[in-house]
């Protein structure tokens, strides 16, 4: 059976094209920490950040940052076929999913933020609810304040 080939690109540069499994070789040592192989070359390597969705892993190797790319066989042909959609994940606006009064704000306008970053916290029912982002974008203006009362689906931030 064809083992099956990806593409890796490391900071936006091709490093590995159809590579199989043992072009590069991810050895997990514990929950963040790996000991990767590569040629004749061995990094350790801690994982700082990954989004499956993108297939992208941001590793700090020596004090570097260096944000991983896999692109496999599906990704390949759908490029190849011209058919590369890059799903947006931009959103207009914030908006509470219940009444409450605001705990914190986490951003600030011209702040970039990425799907899954905290936005602020929200206590509703004496409960406190961490507003997650749901996509990508930056903050065009905060339209609410540390200890402000909020109703259902007021908007909470504007983005760009």
């Amino acid at each position: 059976m064809e083992k099956p080939n990806y593409n890796v690109s490391v900071n936006g540069q091709d490093v590995l094209k159809n590579a199989t499994q043992t072009d590069l070789d991810f050895i997990r040592l514990d929950d963040n920490n790996y000991h990767i192989l590569y040629g004749e070359r061995s990094f350790m390597a801690t994982l700082e950040k990954v989004d499956y969705f993108r297939k992208s892993f941001v590793f700090n190797i020596n004090g570097g940052i260096y944000e991983v790319k896999v692109a496999d066989q599906f990704d390949q042909t759908v490029d190849r076929l011209g058919l590369t959609t890059h799903a947006s994940t931009k959103f207009k606006d914030v908006k509470a999913p219940m009444p409450g009064l605001v705990l914190e704000v986490m951003v600030e306008p011209g702040q970039k933020i990425e799907k899954g970053d905290t936005l602020l916290i929200l206590e509703a029912m004496k409960m406190e609810n961490v507003l997650k982002s749901p996509g990508d974008g930056v903050v065009k203006k905060v339209k609410v304040e540390k200890g402000s009362a909020v109703n259902k689906n007021q908007i909470l931030l504007e983005m760009e």
